[in-house]
């Protein structure tokens, strides 16, 4: 079974209640219907309810069961507003403006989840990462002992040696360009709670990746891996986790024998901490398009779980989008 069929499994055990603020973007309409018909989770679409149900209609979409919210008659909406005063009134935020932003299907999304009338959020078929982000970091904020927001791929390689049974976890790939050596030891943390919450992964074995191995080569840049390593090891000295690593190091035995023997991870890593969100962001794609690997994206690090799609995601994308933040949301 992929690992994609697991989480759907895991997603249908708890039906989460998971906002789409994108409520008439066609795609968003099909996988809320496949969602409902398949009963994964219980979608919830966010604007204005005449202009859900028209499009909906021009689609082809059945929606009937299907929970529509609009936000500007929004039962909770001066709670939310109320809510988001607040949060940011200290930025200058006013009351005005915040009855204003809680009509807004994005905000009303976020402040949903932030108040436990939804479980999690998920957008991005029309908007960018950072239309959600924002709100989302502003509002919702990130976990306790958590710094930044950061994402992970899960790959699910046709090489079943590798990783755990063919899946390899990649980060980050798609938020944080060049961190530190702090953000990257919590990028690796964060990724291994990810592989254990999201995957069912039990003993993760998180390799920090660069072109050096064990002292192999000297450079600021492996320095920064070595130093992210010894800080993820003082946090959390109970994950399994070594670096730095080269990544045949990290997913060989052969190799990771050879280069760094007596190493808990090196040969059988199944979490791949990249140095940087360039090269990471070319990992995954060099996996999926040269190696034939499936590829899922997910966000980590809020303290509620919210996902961003591509532009030109599938509906089958949105409706596993859905279902990885409904399993988040279960942890």
């Amino acid at each position: 079974m992929s690992v994609i069929e697991k989480i759907r499994r895991k997603a249908a055990l708890s039906m989460k209640r998971i906002a789409l603020p994108e409520g008439s973007e066609p795609r968003t309409l099909a996988a809320a219907a496949v969602l409902r018909d398949e009963s994964l989770c219980r979608p919830v679409l966010l604007g204005n309810p005449g202009e859900i149900r028209a499009a909906a209609s021009l689609a082809g979409v059945d929606i009937r069961d299907i929970e529509i919210t609009d936000p500007a008659s929004h039962p909770r909406a001066e709670a939310y507003a109320e809510t988001l005063y607040e949060l940011r009134k200290k930025k200058g935020m006013t009351p005005e403006s915040a009855r204003a932003l809680a009509k807004d299907p994005m905000h009303c999304g976020v402040l949903m989840v932030k108040c436990g009338d939804a479980d999690g959020l998920v957008s991005g078929a029309v908007h960018s990462t950072g239309d959600m982000l924002r709100p989302a970091l502003q509002i919702i904020k990130t976990k306790p002992g958590t710094k930044i927001v950061s994402s992970c791929v899960l790959i699910d390689c046709p090489n079943k040696s590798l990783g755990e049974d063919g899946l390899l976890i990649f980060s980050d790939c798609v938020v944080v360009p060049c961190p530190d050596a702090a953000e990257l030891a919590d990028i690796a943390i964060s990724t291994a709670d990810t592989a254990t919450t999201l995957c069912g992964i039990e003993e993760p074995k998180v390799a920090l990746l660069s072109f050096s191995t064990k002292g192999s080569a000297s450079h600021e840049l492996v320095t920064k891996v070595r130093e992210a390593a010894e800080i993820a090891h003082g946090l959390r000295p109970d994950l399994l986790l070594d670096g730095e690593l080269q990544f045949d190091a990290a997913i060989s035995p052969e190799v990771g024998e050879l280069k760094a023997p007596g190493s808990p991870v090196a040969g059988h890593a199944n979490v791949l901490i990249f140095p940087d969100l360039q090269s990471a962001n070319i990992g995954y794609k060099i996996a999926q398009r040269i190696g034939g690997a499936e590829a899922f994206a997910v966000l980590q690090g809020l303290a509620k779980p919210c996902n961003d799609l591509s532009r030109g995601c599938s509906v089958g994308d949105i409706v596993n989008t859905v279902c990885m933040t409904a399993v988040q949301a279960q942890a």
